[in-house]
């Protein structure tokens, strides 16, 4: 036992060799990454394709104005996916536009931009005001649960509805790889809703006043029994994805 102490000591006082000491150089272990890199990198996760059964959006959008002039939508879209593959779509839109006699105020001078949503992804939530007086209200839920896939949507093959009156239009439609719900006020206001691949979203936009305008989105969601240990994160992130499926005729 002595002999062994005596040798360990030994090995720990021998100088470090060259190959040894070249671990220490730069370049090679622990190395602190500047903060321009960091903001390179971003995370990265794959999601099984049979995580997700059923997805399924409900819009419901509302524009009032102070002459009374009514200005609403709504539309129901089911995503099946439990044979794999492309999903099986069910579509139903509604619109409908109320004229008032009286007109609205003018909005001389004033304008809003909402562009930059295109290019928005993930979960988008957006209230834009010029005028005064007016009321905005946005408001997402999302159900996730096991079970029974809900009874399929009667569907007749109509990817559009839309109604027109003076400079009010309500449209709702599905169109390539996007759902979307439209009310619009010729310059007055912009009330939107959508849901395409990678992105989910709501916008208000008033350049008028004394208006009040509302949207609600409604997403639920079915997992296969095996999938509902999962991450709830990547169950939705799925959903949303596989939107690139979506397009008429499906």
């Amino acid at each position: 036992m002595q002999c062994q102490r005596v040798v360990l000591a030994l090995l720990l006082m021998l100088p470090v060799s060259p190959l040894m000491a070249a671990d220490g150089a730069p370049g090679r272990g622990l190395k602190e990454i500047p903060d321009p890199e960091l903001n390179l990198m971003r995370g990265r996760y794959t999601v099984g394709g049979n995580n997700v059964a059923w997805f399924g959006v409900t819009m419901i959008s509302q524009w009032q104005g102070p002459n009374g002039a009514v200005v609403q939508g709504a539309l129901t879209l089911g995503m099946d996916f439990r044979n794999g593959g492309t999903p099986k779509l069910s579509f139903q839109p509604s619109v409908q536009v109320t004229a008032a006699d009286a007109p609205l105020p003018a909005t001389a001078g004033r304008s809003i931009d909402s562009t930059g949503l295109a290019n928005a992804s993930g979960l988008v939530q957006s209230v834009q005001v010029a005028g005064d007086g007016n009321t905005a209200r946005n408001v997402t839920t999302l159900t996730v649960r096991d079970g029974a896939v809900p009874t399929a949507l009667g569907d007749d093959g109509s990817r559009m509805a839309q109604a027109q009156q003076g400079g009010a239009t309500a449209t709702a439609m599905l169109d390539g790889n996007q759902a979307r719900l439209l009310l619009q006020v010729d310059g007055q206001s912009l009330v939107q809703q959508w849901i395409r691949n990678g992105s989910v979203g709501q916008g208000i936009a008033l350049a008028g006043d004394g208006q009040t305008a509302s949207n609600r989105l409604q997403l639920e969601l079915v997992r296969n029994t095996a999938a509902n240990n999962l991450p709830l994160s990547q169950n939705v992130a799925q959903a949303i994805g596989m939107n690139r499926g979506m397009g008429p005729g499906q």
